[in-house]
């Protein structure tokens, strides 16, 4: 499969594992890669020093393409941005902050660089830092999202419409055939989080995976919207959450309500209870948990069966 993505990324399949907080070290990105896709450690669980490690163990464990994903607004974004530059990364996806910060910069020492957005309008700020690629993520998407609450697939036409760079879709897309669906509405790729999270190679912890598994329609919800809109599993942390968002509670007393290291409780440490379960819709779509080569392998071959099927229509 070769296309603008394939090309620009240097992968064989044009599928981009989201990197995701507590999920996305070094054995599930070097997982992904040596499977044909682009892995991404995510930098928002890991300091700098600790990336350093892991972007050191996953060169050792692939010789393929794998990159960094970095939330713009991670308190040591600057270490990171360091550490990615002094160890020859040649891939970082950016998100939650300005594309403009550091675009240029990681340009100059030969890293391709896509960034996240939530709309067409930050499509437009993102093409005017001259990112390479764009990442258009629906509120299907598990953990952080977007304010605007756009689905995915009514997201990317309208950030095609305004944007010819690769187009990469994200957000409930966990299957080929979602994958063939995005690829009709003008994505050059998919980045996939979800099922990749609930992998058997993803750094979660065992029960944060079951109880993902297990989830129904309707089990995750978005919340903490005065704070950072995140999407939850419903747990007796979110039923507090949404008990003080009802009553008024203001932005202050949200994040007192988090604290820190919430997420990592929740799917790292596996508290089932008090920690955030931050995962996306399509969870309730998934029920085993698998090695990544058999996801891909399976995202593949139904992608195919897709377009068999478009061709038998015309």
């Amino acid at each position: 499969m070769s296309n603008r993505v394939t090309e620009l990324l240097k992968i064989r399949y044009p599928i981009i594992q989201g990197g995701m907080v507590w999920c996305s070290g070094w054995r599930l990105a070097s997982a992904v890669s040596n499977n044909g896709g682009l892995g991404l450690l995510g930098a928002g669980s890991l300091p700098a020093e600790l990336l350093r490690e892991h972007i050191r163990k996953c060169r050792a464990a692939t010789p393929f393409p794998f990159g960094v994903n970095v939330p713009l607004t991670f308190h040591d974004a600057e270490g990171i941005m360091r550490v990615i530059i002094d160890e020859g990364v040649r891939v970082v996806f950016s998100s939650a902050g300005n594309p403009g910060t550091w675009t240029k910069t990681l340009q100059s020492h030969g890293i391709t660089v896509a960034h996240v957005v939530s709309s067409s309008r930050f499509a437009r700020k993102a093409g005017e830092a001259g990112v390479d690629a764009i990442v258009a993520e629906g509120f299907e998407a598990g953990g952080h999202n977007g304010r605007e609450e756009t689905t995915t697939f009514t997201l990317i036409p309208q950030v095609r419409a305004v944007t010819q760079l690769p187009l990469i879709a994200a957000g409930g897309v966990g299957t080929g055939a979602a994958m063939r669906a995005a690829m009709c509405l003008g994505a050059d790729g998919v980045q996939v989080g979800t099922r990749f999270a609930l992998s058997e190679e993803s750094s979660a912890h065992p029960d944060f995976k079951q109880r993902c598994i297990l989830a129904g329609e309707g089990d995750t919800m978005l919340t903490l919207k005065k704070l950072s809109p995140t999407r939850l599993i419903k747990n007796e942390f979110y039923e507090k959450v949404k008990a003080a968002e009802d009553r008024g509670a203001g932005a202050e007393e949200m994040q007192a309500l988090t604290g820190r290291g919430r997420a990592r409780q929740g799917i790292f440490e596996g508290d089932l209870a008090n920690g955030m379960l931050e995962i996306g819709q399509v969870s309730s779509a998934i029920r085993t948990v698998e090695p990544v080569k058999t996801i891909i392998e399976q995202m593949i071959a139904e992608y195919r069966e897709c377009l068999k099927s478009d061709c038998a229509l015309e």
